[in-house]
């Protein structure tokens, strides 16, 4: 085993109160590529910050190979000196590092260099910072939510280059297909403490419930251990007491161990609000168009939303999908075409840039909109401070300024005031951000099951596999053009029938280079004024061909015309319609050659 090049050991760290580390430890070897998982405030930024050398801890061993490099991935980067991004991004070269690859992570990552930083939103902030630390090369990266304000063709691109990379790694993300791909081992960081699982993040959930499993019945041992000992401490013979102090001060030790234990921390416990029932049809497009100038943002488009949907919006940045959202939900009008919205909505918004939250506000104000101690959920008064547990604040928050909150605690908060709202119709941009992976969960549980009507931007691709029942895309992924396409089921549903399409305009390309190949043959048949053997087979056999092809695709359109069929098996729906492509594609090969051949026949018998 290769020595570590990083190694934190028995890390101890508290703000006041309960410690947020107390015995985390971190090993990092060359190659390593880890994630670093836990609930928000666990102390996952914390400890990779200790990694990078920004905070101290109090208590602890911190090693760092002297001649290892290190770079850290701000969430929020410093541009204070930068006239460009360019210049930003070259500034983390080290001596002897290249400068053009600075050059190429640019462009690969959608910038030009010659930005003003100044300018930048955030997902071009993160894209800047990126190339930065990618850019040396370094012997450790220390990655905190690298995907976040990405879209999913940068996202996947970042997936290629960190496995490629030599650079030994440590990783905090939302994502989890991007944590399953990326990562090779996994820290959980749990209590103050961490564990290590030298596998990826595809089996750390399984592993996880094992551990709580086994804790859980380790107290449930330690408990009736207790039990044992207090019967003998009330029962036992008085005469021996005096020699037996020392099994009573054991007892004193399992009794501080069982109260002293804190369990895992709770899970977000919230159901959405009911709301008044929405018409069926919830939004009708019929050929809507928006441009900005010269560009394209949505050429003719048209849907019908009915209640009960969950539709997924993605694409690359800036191909127009909070323009589309906007439009389908009536905040922004269209160039051409129009826009109906069904009866009864009642909307609930959860906006990407958190701008609905004033820095300076309490937690407690902004749940109840300044209205007192209480808030109406589900038609029930509750308390704020008990709202406010579900979705695991403490009662002393209650009087936070909202700017002592970290992202995730925001994004929490966010939700647990959307959700306290009746809603029939949730729009939910960019949802995944910030959130940690029970929460994720929770969330997509409640999606999944609304009764309602969402509409979602989100680049987690795991989170639109689980909930939404189609996904609307650019027709052109690299290069949108303003075309959309709506696809049945989610994200990985859509790369499937994408591939179909492809596949299918290969084969329609095939098809049509065909006719010169067989007008050759034509020429010759003619030049023998007969057909050929292999041509007469074909032209009896055809038709047996290709009553085969309709009767098999008359069989698989009967079983599609079932409305709930996508919905009970979307796997098969998916099969059935690539296998449908496949044979229709034959029907018309085999279509055109008997054309050929029977246009052939009819001139050489004339």
């Amino acid at each position: 085993m290769a020595p570590p090049i990083l190694k934190l050991d028995d890390i101890f760290l508290s703000f006041g109160g309960a410690p947020l580390l107390a015995g985390a430890s971190l090993q990092i070897e060359p190659g390593d590529k880890i994630c670093l998982v836990g609930r928000n405030g666990s102390g996952k930024s914390t400890l990779l910050k200790i990694a990078a050398g920004l905070v101290e801890a109090q208590s602890g061993e911190v090693f760092r190979h002297p001649s290892s490099t290190v770079r850290y991935l701000e969430q929020s980067p410093d541009f204070a000196g930068f006239s460009t991004v360019q210049a930003y991004a070259e500034a983390g070269l080290g001596p002897g590092d290249d400068p053009y690859r600075v050059t190429y992570l640019l462009s690969h990552l959608g910038l030009t260099g010659e930005e003003n930083p100044s300018n930048l939103s955030g997902g071009e902030s993160r894209r800047a910072a990126l190339a930065r630390v990618l850019a040396p090369e370094p012997d450790i990266l220390l990655l905190d939510e690298p995907t976040n304000h990405l879209d999913l063709p940068t996202i996947e691109w970042l997936e290629g280059e960190l496995q490629k990379s030599r650079s030994a790694l440590v990783l905090i993300s939302h994502d989890r297909r991007f944590l399953e791909k990326v990562s090779t081992a996994t820290v959980w960081l749990d209590r103050g403490t961490s564990r290590r699982l030298d596998r990826g993040f595809a089996h750390f959930e399984a592993w996880r419930d094992q551990v709580l499993e086994a804790e859980e019945l380790e107290q449930h041992k330690l408990g009736k251990a207790i039990e044992r000992e207090e019967h003998w401490l009330r029962y036992g013979v008085t005469a021996r007491r005096k020699r037996n102090m020392r099994r009573l001060g054991e007892l004193q030790t399992m009794r501080s161990q069982y109260r002293g234990h804190k369990g895992p921390q709770g899970t977000v416990q919230a159901t959405l609000s009911d709301a008044q029932e929405s018409g069926k049809l919830v939004i009708e497009a019929d050929k809507i168009t928006k441009s900005f100038g010269e560009r394209a943002i949505v050429t003719p488009f048209s849907i019908r939303v009915h209640r009960g949907d969950c539709i997924g919006l993605v694409g690359p940045n800036g191909a127009g999908k909070t323009t589309l959202l906007k439009m389908l939900t009536g905040q922004l009008s269209p160039d051409s075409g129009t826009i109906k919205l069904g009866t009864n909505l009642e909307v609930a918004t959860l906006d990407q840039k958190r701008e609905d939250l004033d820095p300076e506000d309490t937690l407690a104000n902004y749940l109840t909109d300044g209205r007192g101690e209480n808030l109406i959920v589900n038609g029930e008064q509750r308390h704020v401070t008990g709202y406010m547990k579900e979705f695991l604040f403490q009662p002393e928050q209650a009087r936070t300024p909202i700017r002592s909150l970290s992202g995730g605690e925001r994004a929490r908060l966010m939700l647990a005031r959307i959700l306290s709202r009746p809603a029939n119709l949730l729009i939910l941009d960019e949802p995944t951000n910030d959130l940690d992976i029970e929460t994720l969960d929770l969330l997509q549980e409640m999606v999944a099951g609304f009764p309602g009507t969402v509409i979602l931007v989100s680049h987690d691709r795991d989170f639109l596999d689980r909930t939404v029942t189609s996904t609307i895309a650019p027709a052109v992924p690299d290069a949108p053009d303003g075309r959309w396409i709506e696809y049945a089921g989610g994200y990985s549903d859509m790369l499937a029938q994408r591939k179909g399409a492809l596949e299918e305009r290969k084969r329609a390309e095939k098809a049509a280079e065909r006719p010169k190949t067989q007008e050759t043959a034509a020429a010759a048949g003619s030049a023998r004024g007969k057909l050929s053997f292999k041509q007469k087979f074909a032209l009896e056999n055809l038709p047996k061909e290709m009553a085969k092809a309709e009767a098999e695709i008359a069989k698989r359109e009967q079983v599609m015309a079932d409305p709930n069929f996508f919905t009970r098996d979307p796997a098969a729906f998916n099969r059935l319609a690539a296998e449908m492509e496949k044979l229709r594609a034959g029907l018309t090969a085999m279509e055109e050659e008997w054309l050929e051949l029977e246009m052939l026949r009819e001139e050489l018998e004339g």
